[in-house]
């Protein structure tokens, strides 16, 4: 007897292929954070280290805040190519790259006050602090190509030319080791080296981009995009979009922060626990990410088409597959606490109480991995004021009346209440809205942003 695949399944395929490369350039991220630091923990002086450390967290903050320009793009670019509309796809992406020069230079202007900022919220002491300033302004002058290779990723994914944001994920992380080698260990550059390696790498990265693009574009359509790039009505939806997604990018990060910041409150072994713990659910959720990324690109394909019909297919097949990885992540460090953590800690006093706690990995992973399919299905129909109605409320109700008791009380596990009943509230928000995302059975008149 042969299987045969329903027809409305019909892109299992083509889905697995998407998301298994997405998955995997997702991934070259935390690993080059990993390379960055096991190249300064080898040298003898661990201030370099703990500087570079502190600097990290600045700029995570930073751009991961600022990936809504990868969404919007993806998004935007998938829609016009289920349109078959190469003047819109050059479109999305031309605009997406002036919104994302402006950001980045506006960054390099304003590097003096963010690094007094950030350090002085950070605060270590003045020999970690000094060399974090170095790791600071050697690779702030990245922002450009950060940015402009958020668009260009997202331009890709829209495209579903996800092989080429692999290979420049590839390129960017693979010369990035090479030049921490170079730098650090070979030339004694220490902390500025680490930070001015992943600078260059990062151009390098925007390099192979940008050649793909020359070679990819449809040269053709180009003047007629260029006449239309300062369309006012248009640049409004596209700013629009972005700065939606952007809110929800914001109060994401912010809700990791204040985790964080609270489990200082509660002593330092308990914020060893949760870091450990966190770890854990950001590989996780790096995983997930990767099928997210798909949802939207299928998605915004599936709207410009009207093919409403395979819109629920697609969520039952990526929540599914976000499940099973979420339960992997989850129960393997539940029922293997010893071994997982043993590998990311010595210290006996982390390791032996953290048991009580492994169990809310359960529902922080599962939970967020639904929230993030969820997400990846509104921005790829462009609802983003949707999802910025959704994490807004969800804040407010579902995250900050139990973290002020969390405070009060001053309880670990209503801390970790905290972050599932944040995602809980997003994911049932944002399902009690699929329905009316599904009403209208033609969805190609329809601009491609929803206002």
């Amino acid at each position: 007897m042969i299987f045969t695949v329903p027809n409305k399944y019909d892109f299992l395929g083509r889905f697995y292929r998407l998301t298994s490369i997405s998955v995997l350039s997702n991934m070259m991220v935390p690993l080059a954070g990993l390379v960055d630091i096991a190249f300064l923990g080898h040298l003898t002086d661990i201030r370099h280290l703990a500087g570079v450390i502190l600097g990290t967290i600045l700029f995570d903050y930073l751009y991961r805040v600022l990936k809504f320009l990868r969404s919007s793009t993806n998004a935007i670019t998938a829609q016009a190519v289920g349109k078959d509309d190469n003047k819109e796809v050059i479109l999305a992406g031309l605009r997406s790259s002036l919104i994302a020069l402006f950001l980045g230079l506006i960054i390099i202007l304003l590097q003096y006050p963010l690094q007094k900022i950030g350090f002085f919220i950070l605060s270590g002491s003045s020999d970690i602090e000094a060399a974090g300033v170095d790791y600071f302004y050697a690779r702030i002058w990245a922002a450009p190509a950060v940015l402009l290779n958020f668009v260009l990723f997202g331009w890709f994914l829209g495209r579903e030319m996800n092989w080429v944001v692999l290979l420049m994920s590839i390129v960017g992380n693979g010369s990035n080791v090479l030049l921490d080698y170079l730098m650090i260990f070979q030339w004694g550059w220490a902390s500025t080296g680490a930070g001015l390696a992943t600078a260059l790498s990062q151009y390098l990265a925007l390099i192979v981009g940008l050649t793909w693009m020359v070679f990819t574009i449809p040269w053709q359509t180009v003047p007629a995009a260029i006449q239309e790039l300062f369309d006012w009505v248009a640049l409004q939806r596209t700013v629009a979009l972005k700065g939606n997604i952007l809110i929800r990018f914001i109060l994401l990060v912010s809700v990791y922060s204040i985790f964080t910041n609270l489990s200082a409150t509660m002593g330092t072994t308990v914020l060893a626990q949760n870091g450990l713990l966190l770890q854990i659910a950001l590989l996780s959720q790096f995983t997930i990410n990767g099928v997210g990324l798909t949802v939207q690109t299928m998605t915004a394909n599936f709207k410009s088409k009207g093919n409403t019909q395979e819109m629920i297919p697609l969520l039952i097949v990526a929540g599914l597959t976000s499940l099973v990885i979420a339960l992997g992540f989850a129960g393997t460090s539940i029922l293997f606490p010893d071994q997982v953590f043993g590998l990311l800690t010595n210290h006996a006093e982390v390791n032996q109480d953290i048991n009580q706690y492994t169990i809310w990995l359960l529902p922080v992973c599962v939970v967020t991995g639904v929230t993030f399919i969820l997400e990846g299905y509104f921005i790829g129909l462009g609802e983003g004021a949707t999802l910025r109605n959704v994490v807004l409320l969800s804040f407010a109700v579902g995250f900050m009346p139990l973290l002020i008791a969390a405070w009060y009380f001053h309880s670990n596990h209503l801390l970790w209440s905290t972050l599932v009943s944040y995602m809980a509230g997003n994911m049932l928000l944002l399902a009690v809205s699929i329905p009316r995302t599904l009403k209208d059975e033609s969805l190609k008149n329809q601009p491609l942003i929803s206002s």
